[in-house]
């Protein structure tokens, strides 16, 4: 019989965390997912428990191998490696000495520097597009350095550990890795001493403002620039290789960690994209990424330039354009949780397929502004084109049409961007996006998206593919799998494919009524003082 080999990754979203054990075929075979609280202090602020989110990944590990053992899979001897993915530019700082956090983690879609925002534009020679060149984003509260000024200029614990030689910074990536190493001092399997890996990955390091996507490593006159010292920055490293082990005290101590990508990064390899190929993730929020090959793509049509992946030391590095949506599926969260039109997230499809279509009611989801391609963050939501016909179905259809809008959008931009020459075609001809994420479970969200798109959405068996792409780079690094056996599509399975069925005089003009609608949602920030 044939030895039993298994990877497994920790996926940490925003609202969730998963931990999924894949086969040599990476085909999963266990998993167990937990739901975490959303901290809003203010308006506009989102913070997570930087404890609470070590300990779900604790449970998720110990309560999945508890169902891979009771299937009759021995993790013991199989299990090969571990790969991590996260929710990225969520900041956290802590204390070397303790390990604690000295704050909650500042979320990605946290808009509480605005402000910091305004000074550096107003400040700064380049404006808001200042540091584009060296690391390809603009000025946004979206990004991490942001909101480590934020912490050292706001919380005293921060600043006073930040010159005591006290603090470590990390995005998500990084607290993990560091606490399942050792942290401040733990013991391998053989009851040696051990200390956390201060690390992170070139994808996750490109999203917090600070790393050079050219030489990947962090920006000193940047750094200068900002005032944030290099001591409290992890070492970056690749995307597949060995990091660690696992320390005692966690389940699975003595494996290897040995991949790490930013979520966005593991679901383009997980989709298997390479030059010219796209995919869109629908989550809380959504992201679209373009590969671009070996060489970085700037963007005059507001997206982002960043890391697809670097599949070890010496692999070549492959970028991507990125269009990043800050609201998706946290729309349906809010229509759930926030309004009670529903009661789970699911029954947004049952509820927008009552009506035939939206009855002229357009929804804007600009909870904390808009990202890509606007980068408007005095926008806020709305929803306009109400009138006594209107009823709860057409708003959840607008809700739904609101991600597709905002996904056509990016689209658009990257066709700019990348032109005709930067997108790979199917053999008829057409440009197909690949789609991934817990909402792509949704027929009538899909069939929208190639109706107001007006090309193929091709949506896999396994919509879970950004651990899977953590599951590829860890067993990548450890020799389970080549690179060959990856792309070759070692996980092809039944595809399905949505074809539009919109007209195209239809098509523009639904798009024309979504842009009036976006315009109205500018300038709104105020509304709440």
């Amino acid at each position: 019989m044939a030895e039993e080999v298994y990877v497994a990754s920790i996926d940490q979203g925003t609202t969730s965390t998963r931990f999924i054990v894949y086969d040599r075929h990476a085909k999963p075979v266990a998993s167990h997912q937990l739901e975490f609280k959303q901290h809003y202090p203010e308006a506009g602020w989102v913070e997570h428990d930087p404890m609470e989110i070590m300990e779900s990944v604790k449970i998720c590990m110990a309560k999945a191998l508890d169902k891979a053992a009771a299937d009759g899979h021995n993790m013991d001897v199989g299990l090969k490696a571990i790969g991590i993915t996260n929710q990225r530019e969520t900041t956290v700082m802590w204390s070397k000495s303790t390990g604690l956090p000295l704050y909650n983690a500042i979320v990605w879609m946290d808009a509480r520097t605005s402000p910091i925002c305004r000074r550096l534009e107003s400040d700064l020679s380049g404006g808001r597009t200042h540091f584009v060149e060296t690391c390809g984003l603009p000025i946004s509260t979206y990004f991490s350095a942001l909101k480590v000024l934020w912490l050292i200029e706001n919380v005293d614990a921060v600043k006073n550990a930040v010159r005591a030689g006290d603090a470590l910074f990390g995005t998500i990536d990084t607290w993990l890795i560091w606490n399942l190493t050792g942290g401040i001092g733990g013991t391998d399997r053989d009851g040696n001493k051990v200390f956390g890996h201060h690390v992170t990955d070139c994808s996750n390091a490109s999203r917090t403002m600070l790393m050079n996507l050219k030489a990947l490593d962090w920006d000193k006159p940047t750094l200068e620039m900002l005032g944030i010292p290099a001591e409290i920055l992890p070492k970056i490293i690749s995307n597949s290789e060995r990091i660690g082990v696992v320390a005692n005290g966690f389940p699975l101590a003595g494996v290897p960690i040995a991949g790490c990508l930013g979520d966005q990064h593991a679901a383009m390899l997980g989709q298997l994209c390479q030059k010219g190929e796209a995919k869109s993730t629908y989550g809380t929020g959504a992201f679209i990424l373009l590969n671009t090959g070996e060489e970085p793509t700037q963007s005059s049509h507001g997206l982002l330039s960043t890391i697809a992946y670097k599949l070890g030391p010496s692999a070549p590095t492959n970028y991507a354009l990125e269009g990043s949506i800050a609201i998706a599926g946290a729309a349906v969260q809010w229509l759930r949780d926030s309004l009670g039109i529903i009661s789970t997230a699911a029954d947004i499809e049952k509820l927008a397929d009552t009506v035939q279509d939206s009855g002229g009611i357009y929804f804007v989801p600009a909870f904390n502004g808009l990202f890509a391609p606007w980068w408007r963050d005095d926008a806020r939501g709305i929803c306009i084109g109400i009138t006594r016909f209107t009823n709860k179905g057409h708003i959840a259809r607008a809700v739904l049409e609101s991600m597709c809008f905002q996904v056509n959008d990016v689209l658009s931009s990257m066709h700019k961007d990348a032109g005709e020459a930067g997108e790979v075609k199917s053999a008829e001809g057409e440009f197909l996006l690949r789609v991934d994420g817990g909402a792509t479970v949704n027929n009538l969200l899909m069939q929208i998206q190639a109706d107001l798109l007006g090309s193929p959405v091709v949506r896999p068996a396994d919509i879970e593919t950004t651990a899977l792409g953590a599951a590829y780079a860890a067993g990548l690094a450890v020799g389970v799998w080549s690179k060959e056996q990856i792309f070759a599509g070692l996980h092809k399975e039944n595809t399905t494919v949505f074809r539009p069925k919109l007209d195209e005089a239809h098509r523009r003009k639904r798009a024309d009524s979504w842009y009036k609608a976006v315009s109205r949602s500018f300038d709104l920030a105020d509304l709440s003082l």
